[in-house]
């Protein structure tokens, strides 16, 4: 049985920082891909990063690109998304998604909340 915890969310002020943590049982993060996902009910998912299974390779779109950094903790078999300079719009739920070809899974998320 494969389990995706994400953990790390809370609220905090426009400019802020939080860091996000990834951790998974039944799998190894670093055999996947993971990306990052927002979602805010009754909207589309955003993907707000990806990394590699390596950790050598990023993607952001440009919405996140320089506010964001995904990470891999090797030690902790954990991968990390530090947010910073957080905006109202960043809010939702935050879905860590390791992937790799068929295999998907899904965590339950972590609450964001950007409010002063």
């Amino acid at each position: 049985q494969v389990q995706v915890v994400e953990s790390g969310g809370g609220l905090v002020q426009p400019g802020g920082s939080l860091r996000l943590s990834c951790t998974a049982s039944g799998i190894r993060l670093d055999d996947y891909f993971v990306n990052w996902y927002r979602i805010i009910p009754d909207e589309q998912r955003l993907r707000v990063a990806t990394i590699s299974g390596s950790g050598t390779d990023t993607y952001y779109p440009d919405s996140t690109k320089g506010r964001f950094t995904a990470s891999r903790d090797s030690a902790k078999s954990a991968v990390t998304l530090q947010m910073n300079n957080l905006k109202p719009e960043d809010a939702g739920i935050y879905f860590c998604n390791p992937y790799r070809g068929n295999s998907n899974y899904w965590g339950q998320g972590t609450q964001v909340t950007v409010s002063s």
